[in-house]
C-alpha cells in the first residue's frame, strides 16, 4: 500500500497569538447541537482560541434557548482579519441545510446529509489555512448511511475528502495516556484478519513519526498490545503474537525505533496509566477503547493524524437517548479543543 505523503498545513490567518478552531456541529437531532452551544457559552476556550461554528442556525438557537444560555448567535460568511470572537457570541457559519427542526433522536437523512456538509465546510476551510485544526461534534452513523454518504465515520469521511490513505487514529486522555488503533470500525473478526506483520511494522512506523510531528518527546517505548489472551502463551491460544506482531516490533527495532511488545492486554493500559509509555498501539478498536474510556471518559480525545490538517473530536456519539433532555455535558468537547490547540 502506498500511503500518501503528509503535507505540511497553510498557515492560518490570525488576528492574535490564538488559532481560530472550527468546531462542527455533528447531527442536528443528537446532543452535537446542545455540547456545541454550551462549550460556546462556558467561555473557557475563548483564553486559548478562536472558535468558529459550522452547523445550522435553528438547531443551535433551539438548544440556546431550551438550556437558557446567556449568548447569542452571529452568523458570518468567512473568517477574516476582521472577525471577531468574543464570549457570548457564539461565532456561525450557517449552512442554511435544513429545512424544519429536526425530532430529537432520530435516525434522519436530512440530519446526516447536513452533518456530511458541515464537515465538507470545515475541510475546506483548514485546506484553505483559514482554520489551524478542526474539532468534531459526533455524527451517527446510520442517518449518515441513510443520506448515501458511502462511508462509516468520520475518519473515513476525512479519509476521503482529503484523499488521504488510512488516516492514523489517536485516543489521548489529558495529554497523558496515548493509544493508537491498528483497525478502527470492523466487526472482530475482520479486526482479527488485520493483525499482520506488514501493517503491524507500518504502523509503529507511522505512529512514531505522528508523535514526533506533534512534538511530543518520546522518552519512553511505544507499546504495543498482544491480541490473544496472555499474548498468545507461545501459540497456546493463537499464533497471531509469534508469527506477526513478534516478527513486527523486532523488525521496527532493527530501524533504531524504541517500541516494545506485545505485552497483554490485561496489563499494558495500567503500565500506561502509570508512566510505562509514550504510546501504545491496540490491536483493534475496543481494544483501546474500553480501557482510555473507562479510566477518564470526559477528557478522552480522538485525535485524527496523517492529513493534511489535525482533527479533534469528543469520544463519544450522538446519545439519542438523552438528546434535547439538557442533561448533555460539554467536557469533553472542550477538551477536544483544547487538544487542537495544543497540537495544531
Amino acid at each position: 500500500m502506498i500511503l500518501k505523503p503528509m503535507e505540511q498545513p497553510v498557515l492560518p490567518e490570525r488576528i492574535s497569538d490564538k488559532p481560530a478552531i472550527a468546531i462542527t456541529e455533528g447531527d442536528p437531532a443528537g446532543i452535537g447541537p446542545e455540547i456545541v452551544s454550551k462549550t460556546i457559552a462556558n467561555g473557557e476556550i475563548f483564553e486559548i482560541c478562536r472558535p468558529i461554528v459550522i452547523g445550522e442556525f435553528g438547531t443551535l438557537q433551539r438548544e440556546i434557548d431550551r438550556n437558557h444560555l446567556s449568548m447569542k448567535i452571529e452568523t458570518v460568511s468567512k473568517i477574516t482579519d476582521q472577525t471577531e470572537f468574543s464570549p457570548g457570541t457564539l461565532s456561525l457559519i450557517d449552512m442554511e441545510n435544513l429545512y424544519r427542526l429536526p425530532e430529537y433522536g432520530k435516525v434522519n437523512r436530512a440530519c446526516g446529509r447536513a452533518a456530511f456538509e458541515f464537515l465538507e465546510k470545515a475541510v475546506e476551510l483548514a485546506e484553505e489555512g483559514r482554520v489551524s485544526a478542526i474539532t468534531t461534534a459526533p455524527i451517527n452513523k446510520l442517518s449518515i448511511k441513510a443520506a448515501g454518504i458511502p462511508y462509516a465515520g468520520h475518519t473515513e469521511i476525512l479519509g476521503a475528502l482529503t484523499e488521504t490513505v488510512d488516516p492514523l487514529t489517536m485516543f489521548e486522555i489529558a495529554g497523558e495516556m496515548r493509544v493508537f488503533f491498528l483497525s478502527r470500525h470492523l466487526s472482530l473478526i475482520d479486526a482479527c484478519r488485520m493483525v499482520k506483520k506488514d501493517r503491524v511494522y507500518n504502523y509503529i512506523l507511522r505512529c512514531e513519526a505522528a508523535l514526533k510531528r506533534l512534538g511530543i518527546q518520546l522518552t519512553k517505548p511505544i507499546g504495543v498490545a498482544a491480541l490473544n489472551p496472555h499474548g498468545g502463551e507461545g501459540g497456546l491460544f493463537g499464533s497471531e503474537e509469534t508469527e506477526e506482531i513478534i516478527p513486527a516490533v523486532e523488525l521496527a527495532r532493527k530501524k533504531g525505533i524504541n517500541v516494545v511488545g506485545p505485552i497483554g492486554a490485561d496489563s499494558i493500559f495500567n503500565m500506561a496509566r502509570k508512566g510505562a509509555f509514550s504510546a501504545i498501539i491496540s490491536m483493534y478498536h475496543d481494544q483501546g477503547h474500553i480501557a482510555t474510556k473507562t479510566l477518564d471518559f470526559e477528557r478522552t480525545v480522538s485525535i485524527t493524524l496523517g492529513m493534511p490538517f489535525l482533527r479533534t473530536s469528543v469520544d463519544h456519539g450522538t446519545a439519542f437517548d438523552i438528546a434535547g433532555k439538557g442533561i448533555a455535558d460539554p467536557t469533553n468537547l472542550i477538551e477536544a479543543v483544547k487538544a487542537a490547540v495544543r497540537y495544531s
